[in-house]
């Protein structure tokens, strides 16, 4: 398992990309944040859950950049939604706790996703 922020940062992604969660379960912290346009919500479950939710809605992730210091990193990504979305450029800050991501904060254009943001923060398995 990776341990510096920027290896742990491009496996987590990786893992979101392949729709891993088992993985992904892996690096977050039990206390991690993540923060984004859409919503802001707290611990790791409901990270998984509302990661889970928005795996569904794509193809593919593929990283294009990434940067880190000794306790962040930053992932720059596409991910491919299929219907009027198409190509979708992200970026995500990630703060490291312990070896883990503690929180993750989100960079996107949320208008296309309105019509979904219950669909990925729902609660629902």
């Amino acid at each position: 398992m990776p341990t510096d922020p920027l290896s742990i940062g491009e496996a987590y992604y990786t893992a979101v990309g392949r729709k891993n969660v088992a993985e992904i379960e892996k690096y977050l912290h039990p206390d991690v944040s993540l923060i984004g346009p859409l919503a802001s919500i707290a611990g790791k479950q409901a990270i998984i859950e509302a990661t889970k939710h928005f795996t569904a809605m794509f193809t593919t992730l593929t990283i294009r950049a990434k940067f880190g210091t000794e306790s962040q990193a930053m992932i720059v990504y596409d991910i491919d939604i299929p219907g009027p979305i198409g190509n979708f450029p992200g970026a995500s800050l990630m703060t490291f706790k312990d070896g883990k991501i503690v929180k993750i904060q989100l960079f996107y254009d949320g208008r296309p996703f309105e019509v979904k943001k219950e669909e990925i923060f729902s609660s629902r398995s």
